[in-house]
C-alpha cells in the first residue's frame, strides 16, 4: 500500500508540474500573439528574430540532426518556435552547476594523473582513443584494475550486495532510477545497518528517472535512516531543466576499492523480477583495483555539484592498485560541455574497426555522422551488427528507432531484435579485443542531453566474455536485416521522417 500511495504521488507531482509547463507556454504564446497583433513592428521583429535565430542555430558547432528541426520550427512557425527554443535551450541553463563540476574536477585532478607507460606497446588506435579521453575528460587510463563482466544483471546484483555487505568506510551510490520494491529494499537493508556502523553511506538519484517510484518523503525517509540523499536535478516547471541534463549514470563505490556500473538501475524490472516487456537483458561491471579511482571522483563530482558543499576529497581517494592485466578506463560525459565525448568514443572505435563491431542499445536515434560512420566501416568488410530490444518499452521511441534500419541495412550493416523481450544493455566490442561498457544508449538523450558513464578497457579476460555475450545474444536474436533493406513505403517514410524531426526530444 505504501508503495502504490508512492508511485500515486510520483505520477501527481508529473501531472502538477507538466500542467504547469503547459500553462507557461500557452501563457507565453498567447502573450508574444497578442502583441503580434495589435504592433506591426512586433510582428516584423519577430520575423526577424527568428531569422537571426535561425542563421545562429545553423552556424552551431552540432550536428545537423540536432539543429536542423529547431531551424525548420522556428522559420515555418516563428512565434512557436521561439517561444519553445527559449524555454528549453536558453531559460534555465545549468551554468552554475557546471560551475560546481568544474570546481570539483579541478579538486580532484591532482588525483588522477596519467600513471607512466601504461599506453606503451598500444595499436596506435587504441593509443589514440585512451589519449583522446584523457585530454578531453581528465580521466587516466589504468593499469593494475581487475574487470570482472556479468552478462545478467541478476550477477551484477548479487555480486553488488556482497560488496556492500564488505564496506568499512564508505559507500557511494548513483542512480537514474531508484524504484521502491523487493530489489532496492534488499540493497537499503543493508545500506541502513552500514549506517549505524558507521560507514559513510551516501546515494543520489535522478528526480525525473525516479519520479514515479520515489518522491521527496521518501528522500527524508532514507536520510533519517542514515543514508546521505541527493535528489539529482528536482523535476521543476522549467522545460530545460524538466527535460535535458538527466542523471543518467549507474555507479556504485565501495571504500575506493571496487566499483560497479552498466545499464541497470535500482528496481525490479532490470533484475528480471517483473516482466512488463518480457525477459529483460542488461549487463554489468566490476572493477577491483585502481580503475576505481575514476569512478569514486565522478561520484563526488556530482555530489559536490547537487550538495553545494565543498569537502576535501582525499580521504575517499586512495589508489588501491591489483594485480591484473589489461587497460580499463572509466571514463564520463555529460551536456554541459561542447565536446561529445561518449559519441565520439563510439565513432572512433566504429573507424578503427578491422574486422567486426558489435553494439547493443535500447534505443537507436543517431546521427547522421553515426550512420555514415556505421555504413563506411559495413561497407569496406566490416562485420557490423546492431541489437536493439525484440519488444519496445516506448512504442513511439521504437518507431523512430526502426525508422533507422532501412538505410543502415541497405549499406550492409546488420540488425538483430532481441526476441525473448527488452534488451537495455550497452555495450559494443570492436575487433574482439576492445570493450565499452556503461550507461550511454545510443541516441539523442545520453549522448547530448545526460550525464553518462562508461568504461573502455582491452586487454582482460572481461573482453572474451564479452565477445561471448555477443555470440549469446545473436543466437536468440531474430536477424531483421533482408526485411528492411528494400526501404518502407513513400507514406510511412514520410511519417518516419515527421517523427525524426521530434527525435532529439526522445
Amino acid at each position: 500500500m505504501e508503495t502504490n500511495h508512492r508511485n500515486h504521488s510520483g505520477i501527481l507531482r508529473v501531472v502538477l508540474v507538466g500542467i504547469a509547463l503547459l500553462f507557461q507556454i500557452g501563457w507565453i504564446l498567447l502573450l508574444v500573439l497578442k502583441l503580434n497583433a495589435h504592433y506591426a513592428w512586433i510582428s516584423g521583429a519577430t520575423g526577424i528574430l527568428a531569422l537571426l535565430v535561425a542563421l545562429k542555430l545553423y552556424s552551431k558547432d552540432t550536428t545537423s540532426a540536432m539543429k536542423m528541426p529547431w531551424v525548420m520550427l522556428i522559420l515555418v512557425f516563428p512565434v512557436m518556435g521561439l517561444s519553445l527554443y527559449l524555454m528549453i535551450e536558453v531559460f534555465g541553463d545549468l551554468g552554475k552547476t557546471g560551475q560546481r563540476l568544474e570546481q570539483a574536477r579541478e579538486k580532484m585532478a591532482p588525483f588522477l594523473a596519467q600513471p607512466e607507460g601504461i599506453l606503451d606497446g598500444l595499436p596506435q588506435p587504441l593509443k589514440n582513443q585512451h589519449r583522446y579521453l584523457w585530454e578531453q575528460t581528465g580521466s587516466p587510463a589504468w593499469g593494475n584494475t581487475q574487470v570482472s563482466f556479468y552478462p545478467e544483471a541478476t550477477e551484477a546484483f548479487v555480486a553488488l550486495k556482497e560488496a556492500l555487505e564488505q564496506a568499512e568506510r564508505f559507500i557511494f551510490m548513483e542512480y537514474f532510477i531508484v524504484a521502491e520494491g523487493s530489489a532496492f529494499s534488499e540493497i537499503r537493508e543493508i545500506l541502513a545497518r552500514k549506517a549505524r556502523q558507521g560507514v559513510d553511506v551516501r546515494l543520489m538519484y535522478d528526480d525525473l528517472g525516479s519520479i514515479g517510484h520515489a518522491n521527496f518523503s521518501f528522500a527524508r525517509e532514507l536520510n533519517r535512516e542514515g543514508i546521505r540523499c541527493r535528489i539529482v536535478n528536482p523535476a521543476l516547471p522549467v522545460l530545460n531543466l524538466f527535460m535535458n541534463h538527466r542523471d543518467h549514470r549507474k555507479i556504485t563505490v565501495v571504500d575506493g576499492k571496487v566499483a560497479f556500473t552498466g545499464g541497470y538501475n535500482l528496481a525490479d524490472e532490470y533484475f528480471d523480477r517483473t516482466r512488463p516487456y518480457g525477459k529483460w537483458k542488461d549487463t554489468g561491471l566490476r572493477l577491483e583495483g585502481q580503475g576505481v579511482q575514476s569512478m569514486t571522483s565522478a561520484f563526488l563530482q556530482m555530489w559536490q555539484a547537487m550538495s553545494r558543499q565543498e569537502e576535501d576529497p582525499a580521504p575517499f581517494l586512495q589508489l588501491s592498485p591489483v594485480a591484473a592485466a589489461g587497460i580499463v578506463q572509466p571514463y564520463g560525459d555529460d551536456p554541459l560541455g561542447r565536446e561529445r565525448v561518449a559519441e565520439n568514443v563510439f565513432l572512433n572505435m566504429i573507424s578503427a574497426a578491422q574486422e567486426s563491431f558489435y553494439v547493443t542499445t535500447p534505443y537507436l536515434i543517431i546521427t547522421d555522422e553515426m550512420v555514415r560512420a556505421l555504413g563506411l566501416a559495413a561497407k569496406r568488410g566490416v562485420d557490423v551488427r546492431i541489437v536493439t530490444p525484440g519488444i519496445p518499452d516506448k512504442k513511439t521511441v521504437y518507431r523512430v528507432t526502426r525508422s533507422y534500419y532501412p538505410v543502415l541495412a541497405s549499406q550492409g550493416v546488420r540488425i538483430f531484435e532481441y526476441t525473448p523481450g527488452f534488451c537495455h544493455a550497452k555495450q559494443c566490442i570492436c575487433d574482439g579485443k576492445i570493450v565499452s561498457v556503461g550507461t550511454s544508449n545510443l541516441d539523442y538523450r545520453s549522448l547530448y542531453l545526460h550525464y553518462e558513464n562508461n568504461v573502455l578497457f582491452s586487454g582482460c579476460d572481461a573482453v572474451e566474455q564479452v565477445r561471448e555475450d555477443f555470440e549469446n545474444l545473436f543466437a536468440v536474436c531474430r536477424e531483421v536485416t533482408d526485411q528492411y533493406r528494400a526501404g518502407p513505403n513513400a507514406m510511412l517514410r514520410i511519417w518516419q521522417c515527421i517523427l525524426r524531426l521530434f527525435a532529439p526530444l526522445m
